[in-house]
């Protein structure tokens, strides 16, 4: 199969971020396992959903990864004109499905190679690492690193994580952590503002907190000007509560991320969120004693990726792809995490991150047929 008709089959698994994977990973590790290498599973404790790891090549350090996620986003809701589980080649040199950019080509382009791999006499392994849960706040990678260095006796030197770049090398990502807050007042006559407290008006004030404390970081000059915008990033993006113009809220709740560029730490801004909440709380409860504000993580902090420019990682991307360039990305993957696992990290992948998400996702056939080559030359590097 070439990578063409490799998409087409992982694009059709409608893998949504939190359902079970096993169908597209238990296909990727027959098709694997087809060509004679051995593969090895990483499940969740439902055992519902699986990571899986392989390597291919002699068991000697310094090995490249090369790691992607299996799950996309909803289609529904957006105006999709094709199906979106059907990879459709529009005539005009793209292909349209989910995850067809993010991050299904390149899977696809690992798989295709996967043979020339395979005939080549590579000197130094290279690796596949295929992750779940990556779209709902990539919850599987840390899981996935533990047992690539746990199960290989060797160590592998640098991951690529091949995340939509246009295959330009990505030396930075910010972290993510997405958060739950909720404000429990006291429902009463709208007249009575002054002797409730309202659940609404005390969330408006913790989300002009939160914009207070974005531009606080910009002002002492928290800033890191290789990232666009260049500072971490609170943004209330839901807000919800009341059930009545007349009637004082007894309940509200928002949602709220923190990106934060490598010189800051999510866990830092939560904490002081937590502590001008507490002080909330018993300023508040003089009024009403059960006021509490309640805040929780909905997922587990995402960390940034911070590789430098000097490091061995970004001259050795920059090889195999023939570009001596290098940009970051404000979003999060789990390139970070890989970098906390020991290895030299680097975004890198075909595609563009413009197209991902949206109605109509696509990748271009020339970013495809280049994100092959990438690998390709990878192949010619770990064979001298």
């Amino acid at each position: 199969m070439n990578e063409i008709e490799i998409l087409k089959k992982l694009v059709s698994f409608p893998v949504l971020g939190g359902n079970s994977n096993l169908s597209i990973i238990t296909w990727i590790k027959e098709y694997i396992e087809s060509y004679g290498v051995p593969t090895q599973l990483v499940p969740n404790k439902q055992k519902n959903k699986a990571s899986l790891h392989c390597r291919i090549g002699p068991k000697t350090d310094g090995g490249v990864i090369l790691s992607g996620h299996t799950d996309v986003v909803p289609v529904e809701g957006q105006d999709w004109t094709t199906d979106p589980f059907v990879l459709t080649d529009g005539n005009d040199g793209k292909l349209y499905g989910r995850g067809s950019c993010d991050m299904k080509g390149f899977i696809a382009c690992c798989l295709a190679v996967l043979p020339q791999m395979l005939k080549a006499d590579l000197k130094t392994p290279i690796y596949f690492a295929f992750s779940y849960d990556e779209e709902i706040g990539c919850l599987a990678a840390p899981e996935l690193v533990k047992a690539i260095n746990s199960h290989y006796e060797e160590k592998p030197k640098y991951a690529i994580i091949g995340e939509p770049s246009m295959l330009k090398p990505i030396i930075g990502q910010k972290g993510i952590c997405v958060l739950d807050t909720h404000v429990n007042g006291s429902a009463g006559h709208s007249s009575r503002i002054k002797q409730e407290v309202s659940a609404i008006h005390e969330s408006a004030r913790l989300v002009l907190w939160l914009e207070d404390k974005m531009n606080q970081l910009v002002s002492e000059g928290r800033l890191d000007h290789r990232f666009h915008p260049p500072h971490s990033s609170l943004h209330i993006g839901q807000i919800q509560g009341g059930i009545a113009p007349n009637i004082i809220a007894d309940k509200a709740s928002f949602f709220w991320d923190v990106r934060c560029i490598p010189k800051d730490k999510a866990e830092d801004i939560i904490l002081e969120f937590e502590a001008h909440c507490s002080k909330r709380e018993n300023e508040l409860r003089k009024i009403f004693p059960i006021f509490k504000i309640d805040t929780r993580q909905h997922h587990p902090p995402v960390p940034p990726l911070d590789t430098n420019e000097n490091d061995e990682i970004v001259a050795f991307t920059q090889s195999i792809v023939n570009d001596q360039s290098w940009d970051t990305v404000a979003y999060a993957a789990e390139a970070g995490q890989f970098a906390e696992g020991g290895f030299q990290s680097i975004i890198c992948g075909p595609g563009s991150i413009a197209q991902a998400h949206r109605a109509n996702e696509y990748i271009e056939i020339e970013q495809m047929n280049r994100g092959v080559a990438m690998i390709e030359n990878l192949i010619k590097k770990q064979s001298k």
